[in-house]
């Protein structure tokens, strides 16, 4: 991928009332704590800067910009990715509605990495001087935000235990985070759309493209999955899950992920009408 992306002054603001609300807001559950009263929630309303529209292939920000915002996923999806010395792309997450982009950039006050678009998506800008306040006002959100922080920390730990795998093994543990966060978000867990190329999944994982096509067509082959262009089909999620978790014993093949029995698949479609705020 060259260094083409449209920036951020590309990207479109949305400023309707109804649509930057965070009460009227149908993705609420994934960002906010259940625990906040309406009073606290209208406070976070005054606080929303924006709602930005992101293109697919523009980006949000990049490395060295000032940091001022956080931006939650409101809808879409984005890759976060470092590029070397060489400028070899090295993706650093790939990240789904209610996550946070721009946490790393806290410390120093600059990006530390860059963020794109992988399809048309929406965020939210929050300032940070502002949730630092309601923070301090607001003991729920200060926690919230702390387990969010957390989280971080434990999938930064998990990249670097995956990286650790067999190939395999890291293949299926990637299919199997897609799968459980598909299915948390109300889509299927076991048929969804890769949104990322097999380079930038080997770049993710610490392979190459090469190895991620032998590994997907031998998946294939054991009838575990089925690849139709972008989408994919979790056959045996069983198998995958005791890939990925390492365990040699013997699986039942009609296991399925939490809230699978949720048939939505994700698609541009099916995305537009489950998010919409």
């Amino acid at each position: 991928m060259d260094e083409t992306f449209p920036t951020i002054n590309l990207l479109r603001e949305t400023n309707s009332p109804s649509s930057c609300t965070c009460s009227k807001c149908s993705s609420r559950s994934r960002c906010l704590p259940s625990s906040l009263n309406e009073r606290h929630v209208s406070q976070l309303d005054r606080m929303i800067g924006k709602r930005r529209s992101v293109e697919r292939n523009s980006m949000l920000f990049r490395i060295g910009d000032p940091f001022r915002s956080l931006h939650i996923i409101h809808c879409g999806q984005f890759m976060t990715f470092q590029e070397s010395a060489r400028g070899k792309q090295n993706v650093l997450g790939f990240h789904m509605t209610g996550e946070i982009l721009g946490l790393g950039a806290i410390s120093t006050g600059f990006q530390d990495n860059n963020a794109l678009a992988l399809e048309d998506s929406n965020v939210c800008e929050i300032p940070f001087r502002y949730l630092e306040e309601i923070c301090a006002e607001v003991p729920p959100l200060q926690q919230h935000f702390h387990r969010i922080l957390s989280k971080e920390i434990t999938r930064q730990q998990g990249i670097k235990r995956m990286l650790g795998a067999r190939a395999e093994q890291r293949l299926a543990i990637f299919l199997l985070d897609l799968s459980l966060r598909y299915a948390g978000r109300g889509f299927s867990g076991m048929q969804f759309q890769l949104l990322m190329s097999r380079e930038l999944i080997g770049s993710y994982v610490g392979l190459t493209m090469e190895s991620i096509s032998r590994l997907m067509s031998e998946f294939r082959k054991k009838g575990w999955i089925t690849i139709d262009g972008k989408d994919i089909h979790i056959c045996n999620y069983g198998a995958i899950k005791a890939l990925a978790n390492d365990n040699d014993l013997e699986v039942s093949t009609n296991e399925t992920p939490p809230a699978s029995n949720i048939t939505h698949i994700h698609s541009a479609q099916s995305r537009r009408t489950i998010v919409r705020g």
